[in-house]
């Protein structure tokens, strides 16, 4: 066997059964064998109903297809987010039970627990129609509450981050940088170009009156700012930061209270803490959704191969299904070839159809793709869309 492709692509299709139960089978793995690597699909024998039921289910398979893929795709990426650091992580976490996807699909087997085969197809589409619902809503519900704890901590946190204009300053100052209880005198805050920190120190007593001498102190510089407290009169504040915004000194608007301060702390080490206590269920959660959305995706395929054959070849129920994964670069061989093979189930074709460009007539009809077999596509590379 060649090697497989790498984007994760395959094949599903169905041909009919010959008089041999591996007849079939077997003439498919001569013909395309050096091309791609072929494993059985193997579907149960499913209540068929009637060709009316039948037709209509086609639709209603097609339609629940794509719920669930779009489902999966949004797992995915948000499980990609919540791994933040780890998302490296991400393809060891996709597994089914304890298969990979890979595996899963290429070793196929019905899940007889959760689809009774004694269900009709209808009821089969409706308990995973429902399971698809149910994980798209909780998916829905809980990451818009680990999403919200994840902004609240990125809120905070920007704050802590950004210039001295405007970051937090409750990490750059202490208690003993202001005179606090003071009915008369109040500590401000100002942030000063470093390029006139001397300027500052030189001027900031003549900024207004009744601004203490000698008060004013560094506490730290960052960027092109530098930090200082300075003591003044409370009634004389607004003039001095007017006064001080003149000469490009911004008096920030900051009253130190230790409560305050700590009650901030406190916060932000609560909602880390939440963070941290919700992460380890929602990580699991996602695991064990992501398998059971991606069963239900497999098995959905497999009642549509199944459908899609019934009305395809008829009765009795008697087809080979396969799981096709092309060779890299070999895929338009490969379609040739299925071509040679299966041209005989399509009575209406005068030569092979490779594509939609072969077929005016299918063209005319709207016909995106057509083939002689049952065929469906497969991309199981959720992580790259």
């Amino acid at each position: 066997m060649s090697s497989a492709a790498a984007s994760g692509e395959y094949w599903l299709i169905s041909v009919p059964g010959e008089k041999g139960a591996n007849d079939a089978w077997d003439k498919l793995n001569r013909s395309t064998g050096n091309i791609s690597t072929n494993s059985k699909y193997l579907i149960p024998d499913l209540k068929v109903g009637t060709l009316d039921q039948l037709v209509g289910l086609s639709d209603d398979l097609s339609k629940l297809d794509t719920s669930a893929e779009g489902v999966i795709r949004k797992l995915v990426q948000y499980f990609t987010e919540v791994l933040e650091e780890d998302k490296s992580k991400i393809a060891e976490n996709l597994v089914i039970g304890n298969k990979d996807m890979k595996t899963y699909v290429t070793k196929f087997q019905w899940e007889g627990a959760k689809y009774p085969l004694k269900q009709s197809l209808k009821v089969l589409s409706e308990i995973i129609g429902k399971q698809i619902t149910q994980i798209d809503n909780d998916l829905k519900m809980k990451s818009l509450a680990y999403n919200n704890l994840k902004n609240a901590l990125a809120s905070m946190d920007r704050k802590t981050t950004g210039s001295l204009l405007t970051k937090d300053l409750a990490d750059l100052v202490k208690a003993e940088d202001f005179v606090l209880n003071s009915e008369y005198l109040q500590t401000v805050i100002v942030v000063v170009p470093k390029i006139n920190s001397k300027e500052w120190e030189q001027k900031y007593a003549t900024l207004s009156s009744m601004v203490v001498p000698g008060s004013s102190k560094l506490l730290t510089e960052e960027g092109e700012h530098a930090l200082y407290t300075v003591t003044l009169f409370k009634k004389v504040i607004d003039e001095f930061k007017n006064t001080a915004r003149e000469s490009k000194f911004i008096v920030r608007d900051f009253v130190y209270d230790e409560e305050t301060l700590k009650a901030g702390r406190t916060e932000r080490d609560k909602l880390q803490a939440e963070k941290q206590r919700q992460y380890a269920p929602l990580i699991r959660w996602l695991k064990i959704n992501f398998g059971e959305i991606f069963s239900a995706y497999i098995h959905i395929k497999a009642l549509r191969v199944f459908v899609e054959s019934v009305l395809r070849y008829g009765l009795p129920v008697n087809f080979q299904a396969a799981v096709i994964e092309p060779a890299k670069g070999q895929q338009k061989k490969l379609r040739q070839e299925l071509n040679k093979l299966y041209i005989h189930l399509d009575g209406s074709a005068a030569g092979p159809i490779d594509t939609l460009e072969d077929s005016p007539a299918l063209m005319s009809l709207g016909v995106n793709e057509y083939y002689p077999y049952v065929f469906f596509k497969l991309n199981i590379d959720f992580m790259s869309k």
